[in-house]
């Protein structure tokens, strides 16, 4: 039954890891894996994490399933942090919350539920976006259309281009994906301002946002984050969505995220839930506890939360400070391209502007690895390698 198959390519970041691995070089660097990384290389257990598990093994006694949506006092704790706890949304019973397996399973859910749903509904994604949004909405067999995003040449959002291709090319009911900060993979992120314009576009052409929130906190703070999102949320009739524990927790293999729905009454949000409880019960029927019990422990414990609010701080910082370093060390090294713009993205990643001949060249020449597009993650360079690598950028630029 198998003869006729044939082998696919897999995905390039994931073989760029494994090329990292298999390098003998002592002063190879790996720029391409989308964790966070400390000082030492290592993707550690934050403190208030490893606490809570400590009570969880404490305090578990069962392993029963969840249920569909999860635990129920998690949804609230997901609508806080996105929302804010005064949301007159959250007031209103506008919103639903669901726990899902990492920000991915929400993805998938969401795209399920507008497959099903909303009659022909297309979904439009920034040039370029996170590589597997696009196998997502495919997979479920939405359409999905590239809107202008990123400027090679200013380091910074073409704007103008995008509201006027979604001008031009948006249809009422079609589904309009932003992320809601540090924009992987770019580091670009929309101003408040386009938010506002966005808002006023999604209204008047009546297309549904659905915003993914992956990096909550790893910008400018986990409330100035949310910013732009919460504009949005305040003033349109409905919204998806798609939120990570990942990262801002640190959690990545315990696969820990949530889907939010927001509509227009407490009785549209309460009927289109149940819609999605039937799509995740078609996908992976009920979410993982242990991610979940591990959020929502520190979440409702004052002492906890004040731990890993610190902890966020502290990544947050680490990673803004790295890319200060990039653009003084990457100046004083005296390469000729202008770096400048580094600092000014947000995130674990950054677009570095070069070149894939420069890429290649940094690869097989010096064994630092970033992606073919340039996209670097910044978690990665360290006080141990930055020295090293800035060299070798500028061997490479000239």
């Amino acid at each position: 039954m198998f003869k006729h198959l044939k082998a696919v390519p897999g995905d390039p970041l994931l073989a760029l890891i494994v090329a990292h691995q298999q390098d003998s070089n002592p002063k190879k660097i790996d720029l391409g894996v989308g964790v966070y990384k400390d000082d030492l290389g290592r993707t550690p257990i934050l403190e208030s994490v490893k606490k809570a598990e400590a009570l969880m093994v404490q305090n578990e006694e069962t392993k029963a399933y969840l249920g569909v949506y999860g635990a129920a006092d998690f949804a609230p704790l997901i609508q806080n942090l996105l929302l804010g706890k005064d949301s007159d949304i959250i007031k209103q019973g506008r919103i639903q919350s669901t726990q899902t397996p990492g920000g991915t399973g929400a993805l998938k859910v969401a795209a399920d539920f507008i497959s099903a749903n909303l009659d022909g509904a297309r979904l439009f994604v920034s040039d370029p976006t996170w590589g597997n949004h696009v196998s997502i909405f495919n997979s479920a067999g939405v359409e999905v259309i590239e809107y202008p995003y990123y400027d090679a040449t200013t380091n910074d959002v073409r704007f103008d281009d995008m509201m006027a291709f979604l001008e031009a090319e948006m249809k009422q009911g079609d589904v309009l994906l932003l992320h809601a900060c540090c924009h992987n993979p770019t580091g670009v992120d929309l101003k408040l301002e386009h938010w506002h314009t966005l808002t006023d576009f999604v209204n008047k052409r009546n297309v549904l946002p659905l915003v993914d929130a992956a990096y909550q906190g790893f910008g400018d703070g986990l409330d100035e984050d949310m910013a732009g999102l919460r504009y949005m949320a305040e003033r349109t009739p409905s919204m998806l969505i798609a939120n990570s524990f990942s990262k801002n927790f640190g959690i990545y293999r315990d696969r820990c995220g949530g889907l939010s729905v927001i509509a227009e009454t407490a009785e549209e949000a309460k009927n289109a839930f149940s819609i999605i409880g039937q799509a995740i019960r078609a996908n992976y029927s009920m979410p993982p506890a242990h991610g979940a019990t591990v959020v929502h422990t520190i979440m409702s414990n004052p002492e906890l939360y004040a731990m890993w609010e610190k902890e966020v701080t502290e990544m947050r910082n680490r990673i803004n400070g790295l890319r200060s370093q990039l653009v003084q060390k990457l100046a004083a090294s005296g390469v000729s391209k202008d770096f400048s713009f580094i600092e000014k993205q947000r995130g674990m990643f950054s677009y570095s502007g070069l070149t894939l001949e420069q890429v290649r060249k940094l690869r097989s020449d010096y064994s630092i690895y970033i992606a073919d597009t340039g996209r670097m993650s910044v978690a990665g360079v360290s006080d141990s390698n930055i020295d090293y690598l800035c060299e070798s950028i500028a061997k490479v630029v000239g």
